[in-house]
């Protein structure tokens, strides 16, 4: 019993360790989700810069992340579903949700 147990959790932490590097591989190696969450990376630096140079409270720039985050969620999603990348229409949504988001900031 002991046997099977030590065999199952030493498959269940080899199994983590290729989901991780492969999660790492996807995201070196597919343009179009680099491209997303540089975008989505720079924003969060801009929603922060504008914050602190007080052009937006801290209201707005809770909702701006949280815009933020449900698009990170979106392309998250939209991966796990074409196994680990995302398509062209995918990444003119999230462009153009992103867009929406940009727009806010700084105003």
């Amino acid at each position: 019993m002991k046997r099977t147990i030590l065999i199952a959790l030493t498959l269940a932490l080899t199994g983590m360790g290729f989901v991780s590097s492969a999660d790492a591989g996807w995201r070196a190696n597919h343009p179009r989700r680099a491209e997303v969450n540089s975008r989505l990376n720079n924003q969060n630096r801009r929603i922060h810069q504008e914050r602190k140079e007080g052009e937006i409270n801290g209201a707005q720039a809770a909702n701006l992340h949280a815009e933020d985050r449900g698009i990170r969620s979106q392309e998250r999603f939209d991966a796990s579903q074409n196994g680990g990348h995302i398509t062209r229409a995918e990444q003119g949504q999230l462009n153009h949700e992103e867009n929406g988001v940009s727009g806010q900031i700084g105003r």
